[in-house]
């Protein structure tokens, strides 16, 4: 099962998408979809692959895997060792259970920058859910879209800028919390 599952990873990779279960047929060379069937369920189990809320095949634990080898220092230094503790993926330790309401944006502008959140980061977020206040919020506030920290005081919204040369925004007509940020994503390259 190694093997076969080798080859639908290599078919991920360069291919950048999941075979179709036809696909993963003619590369491990079954005939009977219900073989096919049958591996796919067997590879799910082991969560070498899963399938999203539609039925199709996404990449599992396995595929997206990058080692944890130990922690470092961020405060005073210390001695680190190195040592495999786990396999994490990323998706693993962004996403929720609810991948379905998940998406990224692009960041653009500088009003949530003491925030930690700077232009050209990617912002993970998750659609249907009711903010609370302090948490980061993407919005439509008069037709206009931005992404602020939401705050409810005595029935009162207003979304607040994380840098201080950005004003405060109270809605004058509508306001739509579209999303509530869950994560930054930077790449320093």
């Amino acid at each position: 099962m190694k093997e076969q599952f080798w080859k639908i990873e290599r078919f991920y990779k360069k291919n950048k998408r999941m075979p179709s279960f036809s696909e993963i047929g003619e590369m491990v060379g079954y005939q009977s979809k219900n073989a096919v069937s049958k591996l796919v369920d067997k590879l799910i189990k082991r969560e070498w692959v899963a399938k999203d809320g539609q039925g199709r095949l996404i990449p599992g634990r396995l595929m997206r895997g990058v080692p944890v080898v130990g922690t470092i220092a961020a405060g005073f230094p210390s001695a680190a060792e190195e040592e495999l503790c786990d396999t994490m993926s990323l998706d693993e330790f962004l996403i929720s259970s609810k991948r379905e309401s998940m998406f990224l944006l692009n960041v653009k502008g500088d009003s949530m920058e003491d925030a930690g959140i700077l232009e050209g980061d990617l912002v993970l977020v998750e659609r249907g859910v009711q903010p609370r206040s302090g948490e980061i919020v993407i919005a439509e506030i008069d037709h206009e879209w931005t992404m602020k920290y939401f705050s409810r005081d005595r029935g009162k919204v207003t979304l607040k800028p994380g840098n201080k040369k950005y004003p405060v925004l109270v809605p004058r007509d509508e306001l739509t919390i579209a999303a509530v940020v869950r994560g930054v994503i930077r790449k320093y390259q």
